[in-house]
C-alpha cells in the first residue's frame, strides 16, 4: 500500500511510533523551529594579569601559590568583576612581580669592557700557574736547531713578525713551541685591563687606558709574563674577536665587551696548530689583526677597536694542505723541518721523553739551570737590540738579494735586516755580521718566492745560491 507520506515510514517501524514521536519534515516555514542549537556558550572568568603576552604560566608555583582571596575572585563566575576589584588585583600581582619598562629592548647603557679586578687578575694567574700542566723544557729538545733558532729571534724582537713551522708529523714541533713558555720574558702591563696594555707605547693601550693617560690618572702597574694563547681549529669567531658579554646583558641591563683571544694575545703569542687546517673566515680574521696590529669590532651594537699585536705562530704538515698565499706572507720567518735520520740522536730522543714522562718535575729540575742561562740571555738579548747596527753595504746587498729572487713585496727586506740584528744581539754584538746574515736569510725569504710547479730545487737552496752570488 503506498503512503501519502513524501516520506515513508517503514512498514516494521510504522507500528512501534506514535503521531506525536514521528519527525516533521523540514520545510521553509518550520525550519528554524526543526533546528535545534546548543545553550549559548559563556566565557569563563579573565583577571587581567600585567605580564606580556608570551608570559602565559603563573609567575607561582603550586606550592607557593597565594590563597584565593575575594580581592582578587568574585563569588560568581558568571559575571565580570567590577573595576575596582581588577584594579586592586592588577596592583596586587604587579607588586610581586618587578617593572619591565626599564628593560626594554635595544635601551642598554654602554659600559665599560669587562675586565677581572686586580684581585681576580692575581688569584686567577697563581691559580693557573699552580694547576698547569707540566712543559717540556725548551733546552731539553735534541736537534731542529733551525726551529729553535727562528723562535728565540722572534721572541727578542717580536717586530720579525712571527714564525711558520712545517714538517713531518710527530717531529716536535707543537712541543717545541709550547716549550717556549718557560722562556718568555716579563712585561710591564696596566692592573686590570683585557688587553695588556703597556703604561709607556700609545700603539698598544686599549682604549680606556689612553683615555686615562690623557686625563692624567696614575695607573697601577704591575710586572707579569708575556702570555701564549691557543687558537684552536674549532674556534668561532665571536671567541676570537670578541663579543657582547651576555651575562651583563641580561643582568645588569648594560652593554659590555667580552674580549676574545686576540686581545688576550696582545703583546704575546698566538699559536695556531695545524694552520693549514684552519677555516677561511678565521684567516681573514687573522690577516686583518696582523696587516694592522688592530682588531675591530663592530657586531651586535658594539663598535670598539683594541690593540692586537701578536706574534703569530703556526706550524702543520704540508701533506696535510698547502696554506694560503696571504697568511704565508704575514709569517715573518719560516722554518723547515725534518725527521732526524741519526740513529744515536733518535735513541737520545726516546730516552729524554721517557725521562719526562715518568717524572716530569725532577726531569725539569735537571734542566732549571740551563733554562735560566737561556732566559738570562734573552733579557740580555732584548735589552740591547736598541744598540745593534748594520752596515749600508749589507742593507744594499740583502735587497739585491730580494730583487734578483723577485720577491714581491719589501717585507723580504724588512724582516731580513731584524732577524740579522736580532742574532747579532743573541750573539752578544753590536754590529751585524755576514755571517748573520747567512744564517738567518734562508728563513726570511724562502716562503716569499713564486713558486714554479717545474722546478725541483729547493726554495731555501735557491736562497743560499743567491746569497752566495751577491755577497762574493
Amino acid at each position: 500500500m503506498r503512503s501519502s507520506s513524501p516520506n515513508p515510514v517503514p512498514q516494521s517501524h510504522a507500528g512501534s511510533q506514535t503521531k506525536s514521536q514521528r519527525r516533521p519534515i523540514p520545510t521553509r516555514r518550520n525550519l528554524s523551529q526543526s533546528l535545534s542549537y546548543p545553550p549559548r556558550y559563556e566565557p569563563p572568568l579573565t583577571v587581567h594579569s600585567p605580564f606580556p603576552p608570551f608570559a602565559m604560566a603563573s609567575p607561582f608555583s603550586p606550592a607557593t601559590a597565594p590563597a584565593a582571596s575575594p580581592a582578587l575572585f568574585s563569588a560568581s563566575t558568571s559575571r565580570p568583576l567590577s573595576r575596582t576589584t581588577t584594579s586592586a588585583a592588577a596592583a596586587a600581582v604587579s607588586a610581586r612581580v618587578p617593572s619591565r619598562r626599564g628593560s626594554r629592548r635595544g635601551r642598554f647603557a654602554v659600559c665599560n669592557v669587562a675586565a677581572p679586578s686586580a684581585t681576580e687578575q692575581e688569584a686567577k694567574a697563581a691559580g693557573a700557574k699552580e694547576s698547569q700542566r707540566p712543559v717540556y723544557p725548551f733546552a731539553a729538545i735534541v736537534g731542529q736547531d733551525e726551529m729553535k733558532l727562528c723562535l728565540l729571534l722572534n721572541v727578542i724582537d717580536p717586530k720579525i713578525g712571527g714564525v711558520m713551522i712545517m714538517g713531518d708529523r710527530g717531529t716536535g714541533k707543537s712541543t717545541t713551541v709550547r716549550s717556549l713558555v718557560d722562556l718568555l720574558p716579563d712585561i710591564r702591563v696596566v692592573v686590570g685591563d683585557p688587553f695588556n696594555s703597556d703604561p709607556e707605547d700609545p700603539e698598544v693601550m686599549g682604549p680606556e687606558v689612553r683615555e686615562r693617560v690623557l686625563e692624567g690618572d696614575n695607573l697601577p702597574v704591575v710586572t707579569a709574563k708575556i702570555t701564549m694563547v691557543d687558537l684552536p681549529l674549532g674556534a668561532t669567531e665571536d671567541r676570537v674577536c670578541g663579543t657582547i658579554d651576555i651575562e651583563k646583558a641580561l643582568t645588569d641591563g648594560v652593554k659590555a665587551f667580552e674580549p676574545g683571544l686576540l686581545a688576550k694575545a696582545n703583546r704575546g703569542i698566538l699559536y695556531v696548530d695545524e694552520v693549514n687546517l684552519l677555516d677561511d673566515h678565521l684567516v681573514d680574521v687573522l690577516l686583518d689583526s696582523a696587516a694592522s696590529g688592530w682588531n675591530t669590532v663592530e657586531r651586535e651594537g658594539i663598535s670598539i677597536s683594541h690593540p692586537a699585536r701578536f706574534i703569530l705562530i703556526g706550524s702543520g704538515n704540508p701533506e696535510e694542505g698547502e696554506l694560503r698565499p696571504q697568511l704565508l706572507d704575514r709569517f715573518g720567518m719560516h722554518a723547515q723541518v725534518g725527521t732526524v735520520r741519526d740513529a744515536e740522536l733518535r735513541v737520545k730522543i726516546v730516552e729524554e721523553r721517557a725521562r719526562f714522562d715518568r717524572d716530569p718535575k725532577a726531569f725539569r729540575e735537571s734542566y732549571l739551570e740551563e733554562q735560566e742561562k737561556l732566559q738570562q740571555q734573552i733579557s740580555s738579548a732584548r735589552s740591547n737590540l736598541g744598540a745593534v747596527q748594520i752596515d749600508h753595504d749589507l742593507r744594499v746587498k740583502i735587497s739585491k738579494v730580494c730583487a734578483e729572487l723577485n720577491v714581491d713585496g719589501l717585507r723580504g727586506d724588512i724582516v731580513t735586516n731584524r732577524a740579522a740584528k736580532a742574532l747579532a744581539a743573541l750573539k752578544g754584538r753590536d754590529t751585524v755580521t755576514v755571517e748573520d746574515i747567512a744564517t738567518v736569510i734562508p728563513n726570511c725569504l724562502r716562503h716569499r718566492l713564486r713558486k714554479d710547479p717545474l722546478e725541483s730545487i729547493d726554495s731555501g737552496l735557491l736562497v743560499v745560491e743567491k746569497f752566495y752570488e751577491v755577497f762574493t
